[in-house]
């Protein structure tokens, strides 16, 4: 694997449970906050501030290690709404609400998390893409 951007296979397979993913920065930051956004689920109210101060942390380094490593954007190129990081955790959220959903057997839950799930991955992939041809820049991350 090179030391870009993961793909979004790689990216929801590290959101998983299981084997542990390959040593890429992003990744491994991914399958933290996955498990993060499951505590979560199942803490309610109680440690939730601890958790979301880890994520905000894990988004943090997402963000930085992202920065110095893409190339420089176009003149003109649109900003991005939201950081790498944040689009992650995201992944990892929704990640976390699908397991959840399964394990819960509500078809309609269950279908509706995996919806929306899928339509970030592919947005994730997308802006990529963007990133990668320097259509697109991102937030500041400093």
């Amino acid at each position: 694997m090179s030391e870009g951007l993961p793909t979004r296979n790689e990216l929801l397979q590290a959101c998983r449970e299981g084997a542990p993913p390959p040593g890429h920065p992003v990744l491994l930051r991914a399958r933290t906050l996955a498990e993060l956004h499951m505590r979560r689920l199942r803490a309610g109210e109680a440690g939730v501030c601890d958790i979301d101060e880890r994520r905000a942390r894990l988004m943090r380094d997402v963000d930085r290690w992202v920065e110095v490593r893409l190339p420089a954007a176009r003149g003109g190129a649109y900003l991005h709404t939201e950081s790498v990081g944040s689009v992650v955790d995201r992944l990892a959220r929704l990640s976390a609400c699908a397991y959840a959903a399964m394990a819960d057997d509500q078809e309609w839950d269950l279908w509706f998390a995996w919806e929306r799930l899928a339509e970030l991955a592919i947005a994730y992939e997308d802006l990529v893409t963007e990133l990668n041809s320097g259509r697109r820049r991102l937030p500041s991350a400093f």
